[in-house]
């Protein structure tokens, strides 16, 4: 309580824009928060009063349709809308002058305030328009040889997964996939598959933090330990992760990072960022070109021509909206609401859940299947019959509906889930 009331107090010397006392959120929701900390009970599992402000916060939460596919793409809080409609109305004006001349200037403030929620060096943080991005940046940068060695799996994202077959057919590397059947949890099985899989040629290990699918938390850290001790570096994809987990990027002890704002930290749609250590910039080639590729600077990998300087600006209120609630709050109120449903869902016959309650092995995501029904099928019927919007996953070995809630989602929605999978088991 004391970091955010200091959040609060602190806002206010921060410059201009979102950091400044004149920012979106300090008119919109500062004195809401700072009431809602009154009804804040340490001793309390839900603390669903609270949790009501941050709902109002989010159009999201009023609509007709129950959104639980969060693991997608994630609705923004109205701040961060309305800050992304004013930068888009100034722009207008005059985009050659307002994004360039103006909005442009705001790039470094906002390196700064990423930097601060990442725990990282600010000269360490690209600013782009999502992991996959961030990550193919890192992927096709790396300066690898004909028959170097790199490690993922099959149930990484897809397009960290043609990056790496890509490089593979231009380059003569050798991309080699492990295969998990989640839920794990042990943390020391997966370290050892990874362990076992280590060739004198390995280069790389690629590792999704949470793997989209089924929501499992992948042990980085652990991994990072065993790789490094055999002179391998780490990529991680952390999509998932960023915004929702609380962590820091350098705490992970990986050497490139990547992830999408427009998850769970609730950043407009488009916006990324990409980490790399301080010692290991000057090596990796940006993916678009630059007048200095071989530069120590983090800034050749953002020539990316003409963009969205709205978009990147909006992701500051987005940054106020996470520290006004707090990192490690925000993961445990995710991870309650998942196993509030969950718990429920796996006790209704044919059901089956598909991921780990545990918080250390999983947060948002949870896969969920009924006996004798499709993926596809389950997906179709909660949204025609129920009007709740999921995904249906069929990947390699997983067949599920993911669902994802966030800090906006109420828990008579997930009842309504509930109910409609009890409905649905019993016709099926």
């Amino acid at each position: 309580m004391s970091n955010r009331r200091s959040f609060f107090k602190k806002s206010a010397a921060l410059g201009v824009g979102a950091f400044g006392i004149n920012s979106l959120f300090n008119k919109l929701h500062a004195d809401d928060f700072h009431e809602a900390e009154k009804l804040w009970n340490e001793n309390s599992e839900d603390n669903e009063d609270y949790w009501s402000v941050i709902q109002d916060a989010y159009t999201a939460s009023k609509s007709n349709i129950i959104i639980l596919n969060n693991g997608g793409v994630s609705p923004s809080p109205v701040v961060v809308q309305e800050a992304l409609e004013k930068y888009n109305k100034s722009a207008a004006q005059g985009p050659s002058y307002y994004m360039w001349r103006i909005m442009d200037k705001g790039r470094e403030p906002l390196r700064q305030h990423l930097a601060k929620l990442a725990g990282c060096d600010a000269e360490e943080i690209a600013i782009n328009r999502n992991a996959t991005e961030a990550l193919n940046t890192i992927i096709f940068g790396l300066p690898l040889q004909k028959g170097d060695e790199i490690i993922g799996t099959v149930q990484d994202y897809p397009n960290m997964i043609q990056a790496w077959k890509q490089r593979e057919m231009r380059d003569g590397l050798v991309y080699k996939q492990l295969s998990f059947d989640f839920p794990i949890e042990n943390d020391e099985q997966i370290v050892k598959a990874y362990a076992d899989a280590v060739k004198p040629n390995t280069k790389i290990i690629h590792v999704t933090h949470i793997i989209n699918w089924v929501g499992q938390i992948m042990p980085v850290k652990k991994i990072c330990r065993m790789a490094h001790s055999k002179g391998i570096e780490v990529v991680v994809d952390g999509a998932h992760s960023f915004g929702l987990l609380d962590f820091k990027i350098p705490d992970l002890e990986c050497d490139y990072f990547g992830t999408s704002l427009h998850k769970f930290l609730s950043a407009p749609v488009g916006s990324g960022m990409m980490w790399v250590k301080k010692d290991k910039i000057e090596k990796i080639w940006p993916l678009l070109c630059n007048s200095q590729p071989k530069s120590a600077d983090i800034r050749k990998f953002e020539t990316l021509g003409t963009r969205s300087f709205c978009i990147e600006q909006a992701i500051g209120e987005a940054i106020n909206f996470q520290e006004g609630i707090g990192s490690k709050r925000k993961q445990e109120r995710v991870h309650y609401l998942k196993k509030y449903w969950a718990e429920k869902a796996q006790q209704i016959p044919g059901v089956k859940i598909h991921t780990s309650l545990k918080p250390e092995f999983s947060c948002a995501i949870a896969g969920v299947s009924i006996e004798g029904m499709k993926p596809e099928e389950l997906d179709s019927k909660l949204m025609r019959d129920y009007q709740i919007h999921t995904v249906g996953i069929n990947w390699e070995n997983i067949h599920c509906v993911r669902v994802t809630p966030h800090v906006y989602t109420k828990r008579s929605d997930l009842d309504k889930l509930v109910g409609a999978l009890e409905k649905i088991s019993k016709k099926a």
